[in-house]
């Protein structure tokens, strides 16, 4: 009589984003090492199963079902690591203008730093001087490889696109403040997903060895009961 298929497929514990953690299937454990802490989670195929006559569809079914989805939160999260790496560059070069105009005004002349040649080539290069500081020119964007010149007034302003077609005005400490802690946010998102990503792979290789071994231990125990039932066969003829 075949014995139920077990529910469990993924174990308590789940990494910092809540992402459960894939129960490992050992093909065998020997009994010397069954009782080591390190394979506290882990169950031979058979024992994992519920004995030799245990029904292996459902398993491979639940085993399926994870791997799904383990694959549909990769997908997303491959998706959200593009557009965090194309968005961070956009708010250090929105940040560098903006720490720009703030030093601007303030009669600082910081340069430049090395990840800053877009800002440097749109920006008129300035020779120091004690006289008020000439209005700024520079170039913008009017259309896709359309651009125009412009001289921009002394102004402790700024404004700041926040998406979904929404710009709000910003005095320029504040703007910093801003940028700066979405820079922070986004940075960490990143590097957060970035580790969820590569603990994602981890478990959809485990629920990929998972398959093959109970597949497998299928097989060898159809191979074997069809041997045992051919010899009595030809011992009962």
């Amino acid at each position: 009589m075949a014995t139920s298929a077990p529910s469990k497929v993924v174990q308590e514990e789940k990494n910092p984003r809540g992402i459960p953690k894939a129960l490992f299937i050992v093909g065998l454990i020997s009994p010397s090492l069954r009782y080591c802490s390190s394979l506290a989670l882990q169950n031979d195929v058979e024992e994992y199963l519920g004995g030799p006559d245990a029904e292996v569809e459902k398993v491979l079914s639940a085993f399926q079902d994870a791997i799904a989805k383990y694959r549909y939160m990769d997908s997303n999260l491959t998706q959200r690591r593009r557009g965090l790496e194309e968005k961070i560059p956009d708010i250090k070069k929105t940040l560098s203008m903006v720490e720009y105009l703030r030093d601007r005004r303030e009669g600082k002349s910081a340069a430049p730093a090395e990840d800053e040649d877009d800002l440097e080539d749109d920006l008129e290069d300035e020779e120091p001087s004690d006289d008020p500081p000439k209005p700024l020119k520079t170039t913008f964007e009017l259309a896709d490889t359309l651009y125009a010149e412009a001289e921009l007034e002394e102004t402790d302003t700024v404004y700041l696109w926040l998406g979904a077609n929404v710009m709000l005005s910003y005095k320029i400490p504040v703007a910093i403040d801003l940028l700066r802690s979405k820079l922070d946010a986004a940075q960490t998102s990143l590097n957060n997903t970035v580790e969820d990503l590569e603990f994602l792979r981890e478990q959809l290789t485990v629920m990929e060895v998972n398959t093959a071994r109970v597949y497998n231990w299928d097989v060898k125990r159809r191979r074997e009961k069809k041997e045992k039932a051919a010899t009595r066969e030809r011992e009962s003829g």
